[in-house]
């Protein structure tokens, strides 16, 4: 089979362990590479994505047609399509990531106890991380790199609609690495080589050889991954994202951040679905922001305080608009729908982010500086901004160099995921022939 790794008679079972076992060997070979082999590694894989980048949009065309004939969303082909601005983004990526400091062996606390024993707590890598994701394969790359900087081996399993784009992604990677890095382990990156659904429960039982797993996808595939799997896993389940509009708000400001959090890339975790609207400021902040959701093509979902504020017929080329419902304030479009609500104060609007929202990023609009901490101390998620889109929840816009994943979970890592989050620790205690009494 694929990499000459496996046989033709090898049963599922069979192969997962296989690569699970190449992973937590090249995991331990991997903890001998200094920061410069790493970095090196790093660079000529950005190096080789950029040169190869022709090869590698003809394998996503392959991926594109097949998605195309599968039947997929508007929003999954976005995620998968490989254009020439997000293949020079996975090269800069990994040379971004190049430049970041090594989070491992750094040293997060020391003390020295009264009998003289010295302990240290050092970062360590996590071991062997699973990555599953679906339709974008630009997840290849940024996966790839945070987890060889940070010392860990992956197990990549994207969906079946980004294989060729996928496997050659991979291919290009380990195999600059190797030609730069000859203590580089090809196995330290591997792409489970089948489409069949049901390696992923078969490799999530491993727990002898995996260490951690990452979903990246829709709701179901999340829901799926946590149920079956025996290794921990770092999820966020949805973006159930909002904009607050409150009553202090700059209106023309507040207009920009929703029409950018909803509009600039639809098909995201970090897009808005709802908007929430002070009502002190409905009548002149909705005919306006509505119009511009309009021009973008956006569908609005409104309650009935909402739709009141609007005159139609004094509104330039009226778009799509229909009564909201119950189902409506906790649904993930991933799509140019919004959900748009009055609420009557601040207090109102967190209760009801806390309430529908996912824990993943959330907005408060307003120039008064007590409602901006009321909004931010209370609403319990990931991200909270004041004044800015919930666009920038992304590993790349907070400075991490490319993200492994964005997680709610409340344990371990919150938000964007970088090197840091990568990383776990372990205690090191250095003594003079000490012994318990």
């Amino acid at each position: 089979m694929k990499n000459g790794l496996y046989h033709e008679s090898m049963t599922l079972e069979e192969q997962m362990k296989e690569i699970a076992q190449r992973g937590k060997q090249a995991s331990r070979a991997l903890t001998s590479l200094s920061t410069e082999q790493k970095n090196q590694c790093l660079l000529a894989m950005a190096d080789a994505i950029d040169l190869k980048k022709a090869a590698i949009q003809e394998e996503n065309k392959k991926d594109l047609i097949a998605g195309r004939e599968m039947g997929l969303s508007s929003a999954l082909l976005d995620r998968l399509e490989l254009t020439e601005n997000r293949v020079a983004s996975m090269s800069q990526g990994l040379r971004e990531v190049a430049s970041l400091p090594d989070p491992v062996g750094r040293l997060l606390d020391e003390r020295i106890r009264p009998n003289g024993l010295k302990l240290q707590k050092v970062s360590t890598p996590i071991g062997v991380v699973v990555i599953i994701y679906e339709s974008r394969p630009n997840v290849t790359a940024d996966a790839a790199g945070l987890c060889l900087k940070s010392g860990n081996a992956t197990i990549l399993r994207g969906g079946k609609e980004a294989i060729h784009s996928n496997q050659i992604i991979a291919k290009t990677m380990v195999e600059a690495a190797k030609a730069v890095c000859p203590e580089f382990s090809l196995e330290a990156i591997q792409v489970v080589p089948t489409t069949d659904r049901k390696a992923i429960p078969v490799l999530l039982s491993l727990s002898d050889y995996i260490d951690l797993c990452m979903p990246r996808g829709g709701e179901g595939l999340i829901r799926a991954v946590a149920e079956c799997s025996r290794v921990p896993v770092i999820k966020h389940y949805k973006g159930v994202c909002h904009v607050y509009v409150d009553r202090d708000a700059d209106l023309e400001q507040a207009a920009a951040i929703a029409v950018n959090a909803k509009t600039q890339r639809p098909g995201v975790c970090n897009a808005i679905e709802t908007l929430l609207v002070d009502d002190s400021v409905k009548a002149d902040f909705i005919p306006r922001v509505t119009q511009m959701l309009w021009d973008k093509g956006v569908e609005i979902r409104a309650d009935d305080a909402f739709r009141e504020a609007l005159d139609l017929s004094k509104m330039n080329s009226p778009g799509k608009i229909e009564p909201a419902t119950q189902e409506d304030w906790d649904a993930e479009y991933l799509d140019l729908i919004i959900a748009t609500k009055v609420v009557s104060g601040v207090s109102e609007a967190i209760d009801h982010i806390n309430r529908y929202g996912s824990g993943h990023s959330d907005t408060v609009v307003t120039t008064n500086e007590q409602t901006a901490k009321k909004f931010m101390t209370e609403v319990d998620s990931a991200a909270v901004y004041w004044n800015a889109s919930t666009r920038f929840t992304d590993g790349a816009e907070f400075g991490m160099g490319a993200e492994i994943g964005i997680s709610t979970d409340k344990i371990g890592a919150r938000g964007p995921m970088g090197l840091e989050e990568l990383t776990s620790y372990k205690w090191l205690g250095f003594g003079q022939g000490q012994i318990r009494p």
